[in-house]
């Protein structure tokens, strides 16, 4: 008796229309073309992820670096003064700083200069 694929295919035919669904034009009905994109797309997902945590410290630089600016300091000079001070908040808690609590930032900003003007 031969074996009938029809539930098992039309199942998996099923979920990966399920997770082309948003895709543009034939990418999220054909079937042949949907499982290209979604298996390209899990590709990419995969990469970025191994990605994220480089491009987000560069953002946070970006972030630091324009605040410090406004201020009157390079970002090179206000790491090296913090590291100076023995200053221990990471990146990312600088960058919210920055953006979040302005007054805060400027503080530190200016112990980072007394520290470089000081040696």
């Amino acid at each position: 008796m031969r074996v009938k694929r029809g539930v098992t295919k039309h199942a998996r035919h099923k979920k990966f229309l399920r997770m082309a669904k948003g895709y543009w034009g034939r990418s999220k009905s054909c079937y042949r073309i949907a499982r290209e994109r979604v298996e390209k797309g899990l590709q990419y997902a995969y990469r970025d992820r191994r990605k994220k945590p480089g491009i987000m410290r560069r953002l946070w630089i970006q972030r630091i670096n324009a605040s410090a600016r406004e201020l009157g300091i390079t970002y090179s000079r206000l790491m090296n003064g913090l590291n100076k001070i023995g200053f221990e908040w990471n990146r990312k808690t600088l960058s919210e700083c920055a953006i979040h609590s302005p007054k805060v930032f400027e503080s530190i900003v200016n112990k980072a200069q007394n520290a470089i003007s000081a040696s």
